[in-house]
Parts: C-alpha cells; structure tokens; sequence
C-alpha cells in the first residue's frame, strides 16, 4: 500500500495548497535618504562659485604674497630700504589725517594727490578736446594727413619732460607748465588712434552716403563717430595712463602741492617709507583710472 500524504487524507476543503501558505510579514518602509547637501542643485551652484572664486583670487594673492616676501628679504639684507612692516606702521600714521594743512608746503597726502588729478584733468581734457576732432579729420582727409605726418613722426617721441621747460618759458608758471607737459604728452596716443579708426571703415559705408548726398556732419554722426568710438575709447586709456605718468615727473621739477613733488620732499627728508607709500599710491591711482575708463569702454562697445 502506498503512502498516503496529509493533504490526500484530508478532505478538498481542508487541504492547504502551496497559493494558500500564509505569506511572511512584509518588511516596514525604509525611511528616505536625506540628499547630501553638495548633491544638491544649490550645492553644487555653491561649490562652483567657491572654485571661481578662488581661481580668481589664488594667483594674486599668492603673487602679493611672494612680492612681500622678496620685499622682506631685500629689506633685512641692508641697504636702508625700510620692510613691509615699517612701511604699512608709517602708511597707517600717514592717512590717519590725510587732509591736515600746516601751510602751502606741508599737506597731507590726500591734498596732494587730490592737485595732482586735478592737473591730469585738465591737460587730459584739453588734450580730448583738441586730440580726438583732430584725428578725425586726419582720418577722414588723405591730404591732411600727408601734411600732419612728418609732424607727428618727430614730435610723438620726444621725451615730455622735455617740454617742461618750453612751458616754462613761455608760461612763466610752474602750474600751467606742469599742465602743458600733461598735455603734450597725453594727445598722440587720441590722435593716432582716432586716426587709425577713421581709415579702417570700409569705405562701402562712406560710398552710401555720398550716393545718399548725407552732409559731413551726417556723416561724421551716422556713420564716423559710432564706428571708431572703440578707437577714441583706447586711445583715450593710453593717453591717461601717460598723462598719470608725466605728473609725478612734472611736479618734482616745477614743486607746489602734488604727489610728484611730495615724493622729492619726502627723499630730501630721507623718508624713505613714504616714498614707498607714495609708489604704492601713484600705482593704485593709475590703475584705477584705467580701470574706470576700461569700463566705460566696454558699455559703449557692447551697446
């Protein structure tokens, strides 16, 4: 007789199938895993701008760094240049009070830099009026040009501090020849840029306009004036780069109130550390007005 399994013994109704086992208990729901914070979009918006940033500021930090180092090293080596410390100590004290007057000889540094831009300004500005409309009409006229060229040639090299004492001569004053020297100085770098923005224009534009019978000064407004401003605009940054040049030069030589002659003050007082602020001044200065002007630039070219 064969074996009889339990679910054959028992009745249909009773016998437990494979389907009808009860199941296991069905595990709870695990609970979500929080996303990591730099997983997120705005952590990783945060992590590249992190990495931008110090792209953009390692390297000068580490070349400010370095340039200090090299300046400490010179300074222990001798020679009776004062260290970054003595010279930031003295800076510190020097622009406690920048606007102090004990007299037409003794300023703080603030007056004197305040009368030295103010020089620049005046001879960049008359350097502007006069530099840019004249190498418009340089660019603009093949004949004037051709008369205007030799001139330029021999007289663009010349050192400006040459024209220092012709400005003397004829002005008799130290203030409009230090303005002169601005002047002279600061004009051939508009004029030739000018120049050279006005010869590049495709002279397709200038055929419309005389076949549109447009007047020169249609002309200079519609078509000239907007395509060479780029051109103006970079010779207008060279020219106040030279102009903030010459002026330190200038004022050693004529005196008054002004950054220039306030350095050769500070070296017959054998102040060594203000020298050393006053090179950190002039250069600051500059290069903020580059900087500005750059800008400026960059608006009207895109526009």
């Amino acid at each position: 007789m064969n074996a009889v399994t339990l679910n054959e013994t028992l009745p249909s109704s009773l016998a437990v199938t494979e389907t009808e086992k009860p199941a296991a208990a069905a595990e709870p729901p695990r609970a979500a895993r929080p996303t990591p914070l730099f997983e997120t979009e705005g952590g990783k918006r945060f992590l590249e701008n992190l990495g931008n940033a110090a792209k953009a500021t390692l390297p000068p930090a580490l070349g400010l760094v370095l340039f200090a180092m090299l300046w400490a090293l010179i300074a222990n080596s001798g020679g009776g240049i004062p260290g970054p410390a003595e010279t930031w100590t003295a800076a510190v004290e020097l622009f406690s009070d920048p606007f102090y007057d004990n007299g037409p000889n003794d300023k703080g540094i603030g007056w004197n830099v305040l009368n030295s831009l103010a020089r620049v300004g005046i001879g960049f500005g008359l350097a502007a009026a006069i530099g840019i409309p004249l190498g418009f009409l340089i660019g603009r006229f093949a004949f004037l040009n051709r008369m205007l060229s030799p001139i330029i040639s021999i007289l663009r090299p010349v050192s400006p501090l040459a024209w220092l004492p012709i400005g003397l001569l004829v002005m008799k004053q130290a203030e409009p020849a230090s303005i002169w020297v601005i002047f002279i100085s600061s004009i051939w770098p508009m004029v030739l840029n000018t120049a050279a923005g006005v010869q590049r224009i495709p002279q397709d534009y200038l055929n419309v306009a005389r076949v549109l019978n447009l007047s020169e000064f249609k002309v200079f407004t519609r078509i000239l004036f907007p395509a060479v401003l780029p051109h103006v605009l970079t010779g207008v940054r060279l020219a106040i780069g030279v102009a903030w040049l010459v002026i330190v030069a200038a004022e050693m030589l004529t005196g008054g109130v002004g950054i220039g002659f306030w350095v050769w003050d500070e070296w017959n007082n054998l102040n060594v550390a203000h020298i050393i602020i006053a090179i950190f001044i002039v250069g600051i200065v500059g290069l903020l007005l580059e900087q500005m002007l750059m800008l400026i630039a960059k608006r009207f070219s895109y526009e």
